[in-house]
């Protein structure tokens, strides 16, 4: 399993937002400058989280981002599968793939599935709030 890049600016985003946001609007420039990632790109995060709904925008001279929810309501798991899609550690245990035909005899499958629930299970217990806090 290897997160994108993408998948790790939308943590760092959404714990920029969290951290400065307050509940009011931040601007997409003032994000990007304190996360050194070019306004395209992240303009290309922020579609993607405002489409899932998980933050709201704003345009014009008072616009900007926020989050819509707590921070603690955010699961990290959530937060990842809208760039990372599956985590899963093999295909045949992705969302929609098709059923293996070895499956009946695989020796491995159980080994997989267990290491799936682990992942998702790790992810899904971390919250944003989590990371806000500081080691």
């Amino acid at each position: 399993m290897l997160i994108s890049t993408r998948g790790r600016y939308v943590l760092r985003v959404m714990i920029d937002i969290a951290e400065h946001g307050n509940g009011n609007y931040i601007p997409l420039k003032d994000i990007a400058e304190r996360q050194c990632i070019s306004l395209k790109y992240m303009e290309s995060i922020m579609a993607v989280l405002s489409k899932h709904g998980l933050i709201d925008g704003v345009r014009g001279k008072s616009g900007g981002y926020r989050l819509n929810r707590k921070p603690e309501e955010y699961k990290i798991g959530e937060l990842l599968s809208v760039t990372e899609g599956s985590l899963a550690p093999v295909s045949c245990l992705e969302n929609g793939s098709p059923e293996c035909p070895r499956v009946a005899q695989c020796r491995t499958i159980s080994m997989w599935t267990k290491l799936d629930d682990l992942i998702a299970g790790f992810f899904d217990s971390i919250t944003l709030a989590d990371l806000l806090k500081k080691d």
